[in-house]
């Protein structure tokens, strides 16, 4: 599908195996999770506009770069949340917004608890943080919001995606392109990823 990219990266692989085995320690899990979001963000930036500007080193004039748009960054609520760092770092006058979003266990919809995004979204590039793309219900509820607030330049980072949750982001939103650091097989017959990594942010937050 023409609206994915999956990292083909050594390191990044290599941190995935890391967040999948059982066996992984939180801070493991939280240090593999963020230096993945390090990769992520910089694969997103090459989409970015730039703007020649000029700077004097400490020994003569010389042309530099800078972003030339307003980033802001969204973490769906709570799993996002261990994305920003990294993306912050990279990006660290991006603005910031939230978005809750609960899964129904039942019905695994989503339910909003919290919005609270920037008001110039129609300027700004949204990266949407979500580290579970599984069956792409709250990824996509997310992406409605955020275009009822005017935002029309969306992407969306993921750790882990499942095949469905890729289809659903393409029929609902064609326009969004997903960043993920692999592709997995399938859902289960509850809608959690397989083989995935079980619940991210239980596994950052220790909530097990």
């Amino acid at each position: 599908m023409n609206n994915l990219v999956v990292l083909d990266n050594p390191l990044v692989k290599r941190d995935i195996t890391y967040l999948r085995n059982r066996e992984t320690e939180e801070y493991q899990f939280r240090l593999a999770l963020r230096r993945i979001s390090f990769a992520l963000s910089i694969e997103i930036a090459k989409t970015f506009n730039m703007k020649e500007i000029e700077v004097e080193t400490p020994l003569e004039k010389t042309k530099g770069h800078k972003i030339n748009h307003q980033i802001v960054m969204v973490p769906v609520l709570r799993a996002g949340l261990s994305m920003v760092s990294a993306f912050i770092e990279m990006i660290p006058d991006a603005k910031m917004g939230h978005i809750g979003l609960q899964r129904d266990e039942k019905t695994l919809k989503p339910v909003e608890y919290y919005f609270k995004v920037p008001s110039d979204l129609h300027l700004s590039k949204v990266i949407v943080l979500d580290p579970m793309l599984a069956t792409g219900g709250s990824a996509s509820a997310a992406l409605d919001f955020l275009k009822e607030k005017d935002a029309n330049d969306l992407s969306l980072a993921c750790l882990i995606s499942a095949p469905e949750g890729v289809e659903k982001i393409y029929k609902d939103h064609p326009d969004v392109k997903i960043y993920t650091a692999v592709l997995d097989r399938q859902l289960n017959e509850i809608g959690f990823i397989l083989p995935g990594l079980g619940d991210a942010g239980d596994r950052t937050f220790g909530t097990l």
